[in-house]
C-alpha cells in the first residue's frame, strides 16, 4: 500500500448508512470451489512470503516474478513481462481470452517496504488464527487472492468474461515510478478492475474501498541574505522568519468537507546560532479525493505567499504530484453495492470504505472516460499492522474473500445481458 510507511493508511469514512442487503444463500458450487482454495492458498502465501522482494530487490523480485508467471501460464494465460525501468523488476500483464463481452482486470503488486534478509529473519508461521511475515497481507495475500480466484474459476469452467487481465507491478510501495504508465494503458477500456490491496482488520470492520485520496509533495522554499547575526543583523533577510510566517499563512489550505488536507511535516533553515539563515525550505503532504483540488491548491497557494513579512526575500511554492485519487464516483457505488450483496450470501456485512492512503486504483481511474472502468479496492485479504513486523492477515477471512472476488468476476462478466458465463 503505497506510501504508507510514512504515511499510513487511514480509514477516513466509512459509508454506513447504507442498507444492508437482503441475505440470500451462498452459491454452493462457487462456495465449494473457493472452500477446496483455502490450504493451496496458504501454501501459496507462504512460497511468496519467504522470498524478499521489497522494492528495488531485483533477485527476489525477479524469483517471485518468475514463479508467478509460471502460475499464471498454467492458468491459461498469455504473459508478458514490461520492464519496471525506475527502481527494478517487471511489471507482469497476463490475459486470457473467455467467451462474453466484458473486460475484467485484476490488479496487486509485489514488492514489500521490507529489507534484505527480512524473510530469513521472520519467515511465514501462523499462530492463533493469523498469518505473519513481510508483506503478508500487503500484498501477498492480495496476490495470492488473484491467483486462486481465478484457480477457483477455472475449477468452476467458467470463461463468461470477454478477457480477464492479471497485473501485477513490483514498485508499488515507491508509489510506481516505472509501473503506473503500464497500469493506466492496460486499465483503459477495461469494464472492471478489481484490485486486491488488503482490508481492515485493525478497523473492527470488513471492508472494500470505493475512493482512495491522492498524495501530492508540497515544498516551500525562502532564499534571504546571510549575515552576522550580532554584529549586523539588520543587513540580514532571515529566511526562517519568512518560512514561519509562510507555514502560518498556509496552514488553512485544506477543505475538511472536500477531504482535503495539507499538512507541513519538515522544516528546514540555518547553519550556525550566530548567523542569519539565507535558505529554509519546508515539505508538506497533501491528501485529496476531488481532482480539481490540486489546481486549487496551487493557485491559492502561489498567490498568499506573495505576501512576505521578510521583506525583500524570495519564496516559492510547489505542489509536485504523487498518487492520483480513485474519486468518488456511481460506477463504483455501484459496483461495491454488488460486492455487499454478494458478501450478505455469506450472512457478513460488507461495509464501502474511503480511505486516506492512495493505492494503485488511482492510476487505473479513467477521468477522461466517466464511468468506465468500475474500480474497486482492498480486495485482498483482511489484516493488519501494515508495514510492521507485526504485520499480519486473518486466515479466516481467505475463503469469504475468495468467494467475493470469484461472485464478483462472474457477476461482473454477465453485466452485458448474458444469463451464465459455464461452459
Amino acid at each position: 500500500m503505497s506510501v504508507r510507511a510514512t504515511a499510513p493508511l487511514i480509514l477516513t469514512l466509512f459509508l454506513a448508512l447504507m442498507p444492508r442487503p437482503a441475505l440470500s444463500a451462498p452459491d454452493e458450487a462457487v462456495y465449494a470451489a473457493v472452500k477446496a482454495q483455502n490450504d493451496p492458498y496458504r501454501e501459496t502465501l507462504k512460497g511468496l512470503v519467504d522470498v524478499d522482494t521489497g522494492t528495488g530487490q531485483v533477485p527476489g523480485l525477479g524469483k517471485v516474478e518468475a514463479t508467478l508467471r509460471g502460475r499464471l501460464e498454467a492458468l491459461g494465460f498469455s504473459v508478458e513481462a514490461r520492464p519496471a525501468p525506475a527502481l527494478g523488476g517487471n511489471t507482469l500483464v497476463a490475459t486470457k481470452p473467455g467467451k462474453g463481452q466484458r473486460r475484467i482486470m485484476m490488479l496487486v503488486h509485489y514488492d514489500t517496504v521490507f529489507g534484505e534478509g527480512d524473510a530469513a529473519k521472520r519467515p511465514y508461521t501462523e499462530r492463533d488464527g493469523r498469518a505473519y511475515g513481510p508483506g503478508v497481507a500487503d500484498a501477498k495475500g492480495g496476490v495470492a487472492m488473484v491467483l486462486h480466484t481465478v484457480a477457483a474459476l477455472n475449477a468452476l469452467h467458467f470463461d463468461g468474461y470477454g478477457t480477464l487481465t492479471v497485473v501485477f507491478n513490483p514498485d508499488e510501495e515507491r508509489g510506481s515510478p516505472g509501473s503506473r504508465a503500464e497500469i493506466g494503458k492496460v486499465a483503459r477500456g477495461q469494464d472492471v478492475v478489481l484490485s486486491f490491496e488488503p482490508s481492515f482488520d485493525e478497523a473492527g470492520v470488513d471492508a472494500v474501498t470505493v475512493a482512495t485520496k491522492g498524495i501530492n509533495y508540497a515544498s516551500l522554499t525562502v532564499k534571504g541574505r546571510a549575515s552576522h547575526a550580532g554584529g549586523a543583523p539588520e543587513a540580514g533577510r532571515n529566511a526562517v522568519v519568512e518560512i514561519a510566517h509562510q507555514i502560518l499563512q498556509l496552514q488553512d489550505l485544506g477543505d475538511a468537507d472536500k477531504g482535503t488536507s495539507l499538512h507541513w511535516t519538515t522544516v528546514q533553515g540555518g547553519t550556525k546560532p550566530n548567523i542569519i539563515p539565507d535558505a529554509a525550505k519546508a515539505e508538506g503532504d497533501m491528501r485529496y479525493f476531488v481532482p480539481s483540488e490540486y489546481d486549487r491548491v496551487l493557485a491559492q497557494a502561489r498567490t498568499i505567499i506573495e505576501r512576505h513579512r521578510v521583506p525583500d526575500t524570495e519564496v516559492r511554492f510547489d505542489l509536485a504530484k504523487g498518487r492520483p485519487p480513485l474519486p468518488r464516483n456511481p460506477a463504483t457505488q455501484d459496483l461495491g453495492a454488488r460486492a455487499r450483496a454478494i458478501y450478505a450470501e455469506l450472512g457478513a456485512d460488507l461495509k464501502l470504505a474511503e480511505i486516506g492512503g492512495g493505492t494503485d486504483a488511482g492510476y487505473a481511474f479513467q477521468p477522461d472516460s466517466p464511468g468506465k472502468p468500475a474500480i474497486l479496492e482492498s480486495l485482498g485479504i483482511v489484516g493488519g499492522r501494515y508495514h510492521s513486523a507485526d504485520e499480519f492477515a486473518v486466515l479466516a477471512s481467505i475463503t469469504p474473500r475468495l468467494y467475493l472476488a470469484t461472485r464478483l468476476v462472474m457477476e461482473a462478466s454477465k453485466a452485458d445481458g448474458t444469463k451464465d458465463g459455464t461452459k
